[in-house]
């Protein structure tokens, strides 16, 4: 009887501590990649190449934090363009260094050419300063001139949404 006794009050103690542990999820800052499984939110490419990662963390209404990943800091600007957490002040932006792979503030960041993207929108993030470099909005231009330089080509950089596609007569 006694053990059995104690085997009730350990799981009525241990019900609320896992109920707690299970509802205190971290909503802030970014979270690991799984290289060759997570595949970028916008453009469905599997992220492979550590040093072009980015994660946008944002915040749905009424709902916890969620983090999207991306194998390039210009799918990351591109997807988050019609979103409506897109000026929210706590969305956050995380690039990944192209030199020692951790994570920096996309925001603060300086971006660099960079001869090959997984995407080709060219830009390296590095945590200091660079000859050559630019800011975040500079970096946000140069991704926003790649992106119509490819759709006057008739290429798209992204999917299009499937409800909008129009079929062939």
């Amino acid at each position: 009887m006694l053990p059995e006794l104690y085997r009730t009050l350990r799981a009525l103690w241990l019900a609320p501590v896992l109920l707690l542990l299970a509802c205190s999820g971290n909503d802030t800052g970014p979270v690991d990649v799984r290289l060759d499984r997570d595949a970028c939110e916008h453009c469905r490419m599997v992220l492979s190449d550590p040093r072009f990662v980015a994660e946008i963390r944002y915040f749905p209404p009424g709902k916890h934090s969620k983090v999207a990943k991306f194998d390039d800091i210009g799918c990351a600007i591109a997807w988050l363009e019609d979103k409506p957490w897109k000026s929210d002040s706590k969305t956050e932006i995380w690039v990944a260094d192209h030199r020692t792979k951790k994570w920096i503030d996309a925001r603060t960041a300086t971006y660099v050419d960079a001869k090959s993207t997984p995407m080709d929108y060219g830009l390296a993030a590095q945590s200091d300063p660079a000859p050559g470099g630019i800011s975040f909005a500079q970096a946000i231009k140069k991704i926003e001139a790649v992106e119509e330089r490819f759709n006057e080509h008739g290429l798209q950089l992204h999917h299009p949404d499937p409800k909008s596609e129009t079929k062939p007569e």
